[in-house]
């Protein structure tokens, strides 16, 4: 997925893969507990590394950071929440996401519309406790996708009739041909790509333990409630739901098979989806009500991540 600024509807959802905390402790004096043993065991919480793409940098949520160029980073992204739980200092704490990231910027220079970013795996070393990684919508061009969708979705509704469309999923034919299905596909190849990023992480930050933390819930399994603010057929929302929960399960896979430890943001986001109530909703529509891209999360959604992140870090 490109950034959303470079397209317009095309970067909606620049997701990437929502996402890999890396931590990993040593004995903390320091800690907060009654215990001096429970300090003895708590995990030290930095050197803390947040890579990944826009739903991990937060563009268009106050405070945006101008550095680096072209990134749209927030300071209420759930890295940074991530961050001041945890009590990381400034000092430990590098977040190199940046929106329009695909697994390859990991490993080599991203381009930006204001400029060229170092690969986001630089900011990683030996000395690295805590990474976060969001990756791999941009790989599958869901923000494409759903461009796409959403065009389609509006001349749907807008005809109301069967003389143009012969079901309720126009847009999922321009993807599924027989058997095959384009996106399907892509998911396959960017958990390929995934699966050696991972084993390089490992290589760069080898104290660190990896929890790659999935999407949120974007689309609800229906059509249901998507009305002009995000306007979809029926049976392409229920299409685009799939696609998100089928990328989220080659994330668990790709986490477990490296011996990482997954994180799970779907299942305390549902009915916080784009075209939930705006003030449940955790991703904006079309027109967003709270300061963020069109289909991407607000604080409220970064904040529900960040509190995923948390309670995988603490089990």
């Amino acid at each position: 997925m490109g950034p959303y600024a470079r397209t317009g509807l095309a970067g909606i959802v620049s997701c990437g893969v929502l996402l890999t905390a890396v931590l990993i402790g040593r004995p903390d004096g320091t800690g907060n507990g009654t215990d001096d043993n429970a300090k003895d065991e708590r995990p030290q919480p930095g050197p803390y590394v947040a890579l990944g793409d826009s739903y991990t940098s937060g563009p268009k949520i106050p405070r945006q950071s101008k550095t680096p160029a072209g990134c749209d980073r927030s300071d209420h992204n759930y890295p940074a929440v991530v961050a001041r739980q945890l009590g990381v200092t400034a000092a430990d704490f590098r977040d190199v996401s940046c929106s329009g990231a695909t697994i390859t910027d990991l490993t080599t220079p991203q381009k930006t519309s204001n400029g060229t970013n170092p690969a986001q795996l630089s900011a990683l070393s030996t000395r690295t406790r805590l990474v976060t990684l969001g990756i791999g919508g941009n790989d599958i061009g869901f923000g494409s996708t759903v461009t796409k969708c959403v065009t389609m979705g509006a001349m749907y509704r807008a005809i109301r009739s069967d003389r143009l469309f012969s079901d309720d999923a126009p847009c999922k034919k321009q993807y599924v041909d027989g058997g095959t299905d384009e996106v399907a596909q892509k998911i396959q190849t960017a958990g390929r790509k995934l699966s050696a990023v991972l084993a390089e992480i490992e290589q760069r930050a080898p104290k660190a333990r990896v929890y790659v933390v999935g999407y949120p819930v974007i689309l609800p399994a229906e059509g249901k409630g998507c009305g002009r603010e995000l306007p979809l057929a029926p049976g392409d929302a229920t299409y685009l739901h799939g696609k998100g929960n089928q990328l989220n399960t080659m994330l668990r896979a790709q986490a477990e098979a490296a011996g990482a430890t997954y994180v799970d943001t779907y299942s305390p986001s549902v009915g916080h989806d784009a075209c939930s109530a705006q003030k449940t909703r955790w991703i904006e529509p079309l027109r967003p009500s709270s300061p963020a891209a069109a289909v991407h999360p607000n604080a409220r959604g970064e904040k529900g991540m960040a509190d995923a992140v948390l309670r995988a870090i603490d089990a």
